[in-house]
C-alpha cells in the first residue's frame, strides 16, 4: 500500500474522529496537533481506529508529529 492510499485512509479516519475537520486539506505534512488539534484522547482513538483499519498493532505508544510520520510507520509495520 502507498503513502498516498494510507493517506486517504487516515483521512476517512480523521473524519470519523472529528466530523467538522477539514481532511481535503490534510496532507503528509499536516501536524497532529498544531494543525488538526488532536489531543491526547482522539491521538489514543486515532491509534484504536488505525489498528483496526489497518489491522496493526502499535508497539509501545510511538511519538507522531505529522500525517506523514503515522503513514510511514503503518507502511512499514504492513511491509
Amino acid at each position: 500500500m502507498t503513502l498516498e492510499c494510507i493517506l486517504d485512509e487516515l483521512k476517512i479516519i480523521f473524519k470519523q474522529i472529528n466530523p467538522n475537520l477539514d481532511v481535503d486539506s490534510v496532507t503528509l505534512d499536516t501536524r497532529l496537533v498544531e494543525d488538526l488539534g488532536l489531543d491526547s484522547i482522539t491521538i489514543l482513538l486515532l491509534s484504536f481506529a488505525i489498528e483496526k483499519k489497518f489491522e496493526i498493532k502499535f508497539g509501545g505508544t510511538p511519538k507522531f508529529g505529522t500525517v506523514g510520520e503515522v503513514a510511514e510507520y503503518i507502511e512499514i509495520l504492513m511491509a
